[in-house]
């Protein structure tokens, strides 16, 4: 079973940056689809952002439109930079994936592969 590994978290200020990196354990894995999530303590988890490997297309949640910016480095990883950061995107970050279209972006069924996330959290 194919395992993706973030890394990148950290705590920074309001106002600050952090480069979220997101990697397939499988050099052989090829993905349609990669994705951030979040969940902030007490809430459900949420879609933050998309990227379809062989388009490029992105697509993003509102919240974080303008400020987060999600890329491939190959087929298998990803990066997801957040600039501008606020105390609310204080939440644990995953990284998902699919090998092919499973259903829409927002949903977590829609993804075959996940991380175990890192950490983000942001003061005032």
């Amino acid at each position: 079973q194919v395992r993706l590994v973030e890394s990148g978290g950290g705590s920074v200020q309001a106002g600050g940056s952090l480069r979220l990196s997101c990697a397939a354990s499988a050099y052989t894995y090829r993905t349609y689809s990669m994705a951030w999530f979040r969940q902030a303590p007490g809430k459900e988890r949420e879609a933050v952002a998309v990227i379809y490997t062989a388009s490029g297309g992105t697509l993003y949640a509102e919240s974080v439109k303008g400020r987060f910016t999600i890329s491939l480095q190959n087929a298998r990883s990803t990066f997801l930079q957040m600039n501008s950061l606020k105390p609310e995107d204080t939440a644990m970050y995953y990284c998902a994936a699919c090998v092919a279209y499973l259903g829409s972006w927002v949903s977590e069924n829609s993804y075959d592969a996940w991380g175990q996330g890192t950490q983000v959290t942001v003061s005032s």
